[in-house]
């Protein structure tokens, strides 16, 4: 099955296998009025039109980008989709003054989702992740990270990752799944939190890694959470898995989570609100992609990354939703781009980097996803929109017209393409 993609204004995208840093950062190639042709579920060329037609049959299938964008389907490298409940009542909390620490200090904030997520049979865990890649989807995002996290004891855990597994079965929007027990100190073990650290490494962890449900793993190291110390005795046992490593660092407190990221050789180390220079150029020596959530920073009303800083000491910087029901509930990484933009400091032409090939090798998967490239896999955008600078500039609306995955038209024109 061959698919062309024509008639845009231009084909934007970066270039390469690795994660772009510093200036580099901002080298997006514009190609006015190129062509992108698929065949099977990879890109086999990107360039002139008659030099595509001079040397190609004619496709199976014309896909017209009515004179759009088209652009590297998005890659989330930072969600916690498999959830169940809402938290809207904290979020009017937060509105009359109190803060994240307050409210999760009062028995709310995660563990409120925990609760619900314990609660939720297997069947609806899976309608509300099915939704919430649905919505990703119509949004730019073609590969998704998921977190478990929300359960914090064997089963709910394995439940969560069984959940996702399930959705990467039926939906098209590729998911890397990560294991996340440690995102918070259960109510049954806050009298002993390095109990509840044996349990993880004893039981949960074995328990993932035999039934092959997660290829990472991350850790909340934050105070009141899980102390540097902590987080290194759980990290170190998930190397004996060969999981990848990603940690939550420096979010709401600087308590050296960035340079433990960088020491532990993370992949990725995410929101780093408060990290201090040490950190900043730890991770930079080390190549940790640093992924900043924006989307965080606006709905808690804290500072944003300092994202200038980051890519000045050439931190490769990636963006993600951080999907969650506490801290930032979107699915819309075009929502995201512009409160990089307008908020934290982004340039358009780093967001875009950011969104896609810094994203994708925050997964390990820069080999194959986040640009348009011969070779790569075959997953594209097209907005409606003459220029990639329009995801900041008109924000607020989605300009996604047309998805391709994997070779696959997935949305067109705005609306699904049932499954």
């Amino acid at each position: 099955m061959s698919l062309v993609v024509s008639g845009a204004t231009v084909v934007a995208t970066p270039r390469g296998r690795a994660a772009l840093a510093g200036e580099l950062q901002r080298a997006v190639e514009l190609l006015p009025g190129a062509v992108v042709r698929c065949e099977g579920t990879a890109i086999v060329f990107v360039g002139d039109r008659h030099e595509h037609d001079r040397r190609f049959q004619k496709p199976d299938e014309v896909l017209d980008a009515a004179g759009g964008t088209v652009i590297p389907g998005f890659v989330d490298p930072h969600t916690h989709l498999p959830f169940a409940g809402t938290r809207e009542d904290e979020f009017d909390r937060r509105l009359a003054g109190e803060t994240y620490s307050q409210i999760a200090a009062s028995g709310s904030g995660i563990v409120a989702t925990v609760q619900a997520t314990r609660k939720a049979s297997f069947d609806e865990l899976l309608g509300l992740t099915l939704e919430r890649l649905d919505r990703q989807l119509l949004n730019g995002t073609t590969t998704t990270e998921a977190k478990s996290g929300y359960g914090l004891e064997l089963e709910t855990e394995l439940k969560q990752l069984r959940v996702l597994r399930e959705a990467a079965r039926r939906h098209p929007v590729e998911i890397v799944p990560t294991a996340m027990p440690a995102h918070e100190v259960p109510p049954e073990w806050r009298h002993d939190p390095d109990g509840y650290v044996e349990l993880v490494v004893g039981q949960i962890h074995p328990a993932i890694a035999a039934q092959k449900l997660a290829g990472g793993v991350d850790v909340f190291c934050e105070r009141g959470v899980f102390s540097p110390h902590q987080t290194r005795r759980l990290l170190a046992d998930a190397r004996r898995y060969g999981w990848r490593i990603h940690l939550h660092a420096d979010e709401l407190f600087d308590l050296g989570g960035a340079k433990l990221a960088a020491d532990l050789g993370a992949a990725s180390a995410s929101h780093l609100l408060h990290t201090n220079d040490e950190g900043i150029q730890a991770l930079a020596r080390r190549g940790v992609v640093g992924v900043v959530l924006p989307g965080v920073s606006f709905f808690l009303r804290e500072r944003y990354a300092p994202v200038r800083l980051l890519i000045h000491a050439e931190v490769p910087v990636a963006l993600a939703t951080d999907c969650n029901p506490g801290s930032s509930h979107t699915e819309s990484m075009p929502a995201i781009i512009a409160l990089a933009c307008l908020g934290a400091g982004f340039t358009t032409e780093e967001a875009l980097v950011a969104a896609t090939l810094n994203a994708a090798a925050a997964l390990g998967r820069a080999d194959r996803i986040g640009t348009l490239e011969p070779g790569k896999q075959a997953d594209l955008v097209v907005l409606n929109a003459p220029s990639p600078k329009h995801l900041a500039y008109h924000f607020g609306v989605n300009l996604v017209r047309h998805v391709v995955k994997a070779g696959k038209l997935v949305v067109r024109d705005g609306a699904l393409v049932q499954r």
